[in-house]
Protein backbone atom coordinates (compact mmCIF):
# COMPACT_ATOMS: atom_id res chain seq x y z
CA UNK A 1 0.00 0.00 0.00
CA UNK A 2 1.28 3.15 -0.51
CA UNK A 3 2.40 5.58 1.56
CA UNK A 4 0.37 8.60 2.04
CA UNK A 5 1.78 12.09 1.27
CA UNK A 6 2.54 13.94 4.09
CA UNK A 7 0.84 17.49 4.19
CA UNK A 8 3.25 19.78 5.97
CA UNK A 9 6.16 18.79 4.20
CA UNK A 10 6.12 20.44 1.08
CA UNK A 11 5.40 24.12 3.06
CA UNK A 12 8.39 22.99 5.04
CA UNK A 13 10.55 22.29 1.87
CA UNK A 14 9.75 25.66 0.77
CA UNK A 15 10.36 27.67 3.92
CA UNK A 16 13.95 25.77 4.28
CA UNK A 17 14.52 26.77 0.69
CA UNK A 18 13.69 30.69 1.26
CA UNK A 19 15.86 30.04 4.07
CA UNK A 20 18.74 28.43 1.63
CA UNK A 21 18.34 31.29 -0.13
CA UNK A 22 19.02 34.62 2.63
CA UNK A 23 22.41 34.86 0.65
CA UNK A 24 21.85 33.47 -2.72
CA UNK A 25 20.13 34.15 -6.22
CA UNK A 26 16.80 32.56 -6.78
CA UNK A 27 18.66 32.29 -10.52
CA UNK A 28 21.48 29.82 -9.08
CA UNK A 29 18.59 27.34 -7.68
CA UNK A 30 18.57 23.79 -8.43
CA UNK A 31 17.16 20.74 -7.79
CA UNK A 32 20.37 19.74 -7.22
CA UNK A 33 22.04 22.70 -4.73
CA UNK A 34 18.59 22.88 -2.94
CA UNK A 35 18.74 19.09 -2.09
CA UNK A 36 22.24 18.92 -1.35
CA UNK A 37 22.10 21.93 1.60
CA UNK A 38 18.49 20.31 2.52
CA UNK A 39 19.89 17.09 2.84
CA UNK A 40 17.20 15.12 1.00
CA UNK A 41 16.72 13.49 -2.61
CA UNK A 42 16.49 15.37 -5.73
CA UNK A 43 13.45 12.88 -6.08
CA UNK A 44 11.99 14.60 -3.16
CA UNK A 45 11.85 17.70 -4.38
CA UNK A 46 10.80 16.40 -7.75
CA UNK A 47 8.07 14.70 -6.25
CA UNK A 48 6.37 18.15 -4.78
CA UNK A 49 7.45 20.52 -7.14
CA UNK A 50 7.91 18.98 -10.69
CA UNK A 51 9.83 21.22 -12.61
CA UNK A 52 12.34 23.99 -11.47
CA UNK A 53 9.90 27.09 -12.70
CA UNK A 54 7.21 25.24 -10.09
CA UNK A 55 10.01 25.13 -7.37
CA UNK A 56 10.37 28.79 -8.17
CA UNK A 57 7.16 29.65 -8.95
CA UNK A 58 6.26 28.34 -4.92
CA UNK A 59 9.18 30.09 -3.25
CA UNK A 60 7.90 33.19 -4.85
CA UNK A 61 4.65 32.56 -4.00
CA UNK A 62 5.72 32.23 -0.20
CA UNK A 63 7.84 34.95 -0.37
CA UNK A 64 5.93 37.93 -1.96
CA UNK A 65 3.87 39.98 0.18
CA UNK A 66 0.87 40.44 -0.80
CA UNK A 67 -2.10 42.54 0.44
CA UNK A 68 -3.39 40.63 4.21
CA UNK A 69 -7.00 40.48 4.73
CA UNK A 70 -6.32 42.82 6.95
CA UNK A 71 -5.04 45.48 5.15
CA UNK A 72 -7.70 44.88 1.76
CA UNK A 73 -10.26 45.66 4.87
CA UNK A 74 -9.70 48.38 6.39
CA UNK A 75 -7.88 50.70 4.16
CA UNK A 76 -10.52 51.38 1.41
CA UNK A 77 -12.82 51.84 4.66
CA UNK A 78 -10.95 53.61 7.06
CA UNK A 79 -9.99 57.17 7.21
CA UNK A 80 -7.35 59.82 5.64
CA UNK A 81 -4.98 59.40 8.88
CA UNK A 82 -5.79 55.40 8.60
CA UNK A 83 -4.75 55.57 5.03
CA UNK A 84 -1.30 57.64 6.26
CA UNK A 85 -0.96 55.50 9.54
CA UNK A 86 -0.92 52.46 7.02
CA UNK A 87 2.15 53.76 4.62
CA UNK A 88 4.24 53.74 8.11
CA UNK A 89 2.95 50.44 9.23
CA UNK A 90 4.39 48.93 5.76
CA UNK A 91 7.75 51.04 6.21
CA UNK A 92 7.77 49.32 9.75
CA UNK A 93 7.71 46.02 8.25
CA UNK A 94 10.29 46.86 5.69
CA UNK A 95 12.96 48.47 7.78
CA UNK A 96 12.85 44.92 9.30
CA UNK A 97 16.72 43.00 9.43
CA UNK A 98 14.98 39.82 8.62
CA UNK A 99 12.93 41.22 5.61
CA UNK A 100 15.44 42.60 3.47
CA UNK A 101 16.80 39.05 1.63
CA UNK A 102 13.14 38.50 1.28
CA UNK A 103 12.70 42.07 -0.32
CA UNK A 104 15.76 41.12 -2.55
CA UNK A 105 14.28 37.77 -3.75
CA UNK A 106 10.94 39.89 -4.58
CA UNK A 107 13.31 42.05 -6.82
CA UNK A 108 14.80 39.53 -8.66
CA UNK A 109 11.25 37.46 -8.84
CA UNK A 110 10.33 40.87 -10.85
CA UNK A 111 13.04 41.08 -13.03
CA UNK A 112 12.21 37.07 -13.80
CA UNK A 113 9.17 37.95 -14.51
CA UNK A 114 10.15 40.65 -17.10
CA UNK A 115 11.46 38.05 -18.74
CA UNK A 116 9.00 34.73 -18.68
CA UNK A 117 5.82 36.91 -18.68
CA UNK A 118 3.89 34.17 -19.26
CA UNK A 119 4.96 31.74 -16.79
CA UNK A 120 5.54 33.53 -14.02
CA UNK A 121 2.56 37.07 -12.68
CA UNK A 122 2.87 36.59 -9.08
CA UNK A 123 5.12 39.95 -8.59
CA UNK A 124 3.37 41.46 -10.83
CA UNK A 125 -0.16 40.48 -9.33
CA UNK A 126 0.76 41.52 -5.83
CA UNK A 127 2.10 44.98 -7.31
CA UNK A 128 -1.57 45.65 -9.00
CA UNK A 129 -3.39 44.39 -6.07
CA UNK A 130 -1.18 47.25 -3.97
CA UNK A 131 -2.13 50.05 -6.78
CA UNK A 132 -5.48 48.86 -6.89
CA UNK A 133 -6.35 48.90 -2.93
CA UNK A 134 -4.41 52.60 -2.57
CA UNK A 135 -6.41 53.87 -5.88
CA UNK A 136 -9.89 52.19 -3.75
CA UNK A 137 -9.10 53.65 -0.71
CA UNK A 138 -8.36 57.21 -2.07
CA UNK A 139 -12.14 56.88 -4.32
CA UNK A 140 -13.43 56.53 -0.99
CA UNK A 141 -11.96 59.89 0.59
CA UNK A 142 -13.27 61.81 -2.61
CA UNK A 143 -10.35 61.34 -5.37
CA UNK A 144 -11.19 61.43 -8.82
CA UNK A 145 -11.09 57.30 -9.86
CA UNK A 146 -8.29 58.29 -13.00
CA UNK A 147 -6.45 60.41 -10.55
CA UNK A 148 -6.59 58.15 -7.69
CA UNK A 149 -4.78 55.23 -9.95
CA UNK A 150 -2.15 57.69 -10.92
CA UNK A 151 -1.63 58.98 -7.22
CA UNK A 152 -1.77 55.48 -5.76
CA UNK A 153 0.92 54.37 -8.59
CA UNK A 154 2.80 57.04 -8.22
CA UNK A 155 3.31 55.85 -4.53
CA UNK A 156 4.13 51.98 -5.23
CA UNK A 157 7.11 53.18 -7.27
CA UNK A 158 8.17 55.45 -5.13
CA UNK A 159 7.82 53.09 -1.94
CA UNK A 160 9.60 50.29 -4.62
CA UNK A 161 12.62 52.50 -5.14
CA UNK A 162 13.43 53.51 -1.43
CA UNK A 163 12.68 49.88 -0.77
CA UNK A 164 15.64 48.91 -3.82
CA UNK A 165 17.78 51.57 -2.07
CA UNK A 166 17.62 50.47 0.97
CA UNK A 167 18.16 46.95 0.07
CA UNK A 168 21.42 47.80 -2.51
CA UNK A 169 22.78 50.09 0.39
CA UNK A 170 21.74 48.83 3.71
CA UNK A 171 21.29 52.65 4.80
CA UNK A 172 18.78 53.00 7.00
CA UNK A 173 18.63 56.36 7.84
CA UNK A 174 19.27 57.83 4.32
CA UNK A 175 16.02 55.38 3.20
CA UNK A 176 13.91 56.53 6.32
CA UNK A 177 13.93 60.23 5.60
CA UNK A 178 13.31 59.24 1.56
CA UNK A 179 10.15 57.62 2.79
CA UNK A 180 8.97 59.92 4.89
CA UNK A 181 9.47 62.88 2.69
CA UNK A 182 7.83 60.83 0.03
CA UNK A 183 5.25 60.51 2.35
CA UNK A 184 4.75 64.29 3.31
CA UNK A 185 4.58 64.86 -0.85
CA UNK A 186 1.90 62.06 -1.15
CA UNK A 187 -0.05 63.71 1.37
CA UNK A 188 -0.10 66.88 0.15
CA UNK A 189 -1.34 66.30 -3.43
CA UNK A 190 -3.78 64.23 -1.90
CA UNK A 191 -5.05 67.42 0.44
CA UNK A 192 -4.83 69.27 -2.81
CA UNK A 193 -7.14 67.09 -4.27
CA UNK A 194 -9.59 66.52 -1.68
CA UNK A 195 -9.49 70.60 -1.66
CA UNK A 196 -10.27 70.72 -5.72
CA UNK A 197 -12.92 67.71 -5.39
CA UNK A 198 -14.80 69.67 -2.64
CA UNK A 199 -15.23 72.57 -4.65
Amino acid sequence: MARKPDPTRKPALIQQALEFLVDKPLSSLTFRSLAKALDVSTFTLVYHFGTRAELIREIVRANARGVSPEEASAMPAGTVEEYFSSLYLSWQWTQLPENLHRQRLEFEAGLLEAVWRDEFTITRNYFQQWVELGATALVSFGVEPKQAEIESRLLINTFHGVQFDLVMNQDLEASRAVFETAVKHHRSRIEVLLAEAAN
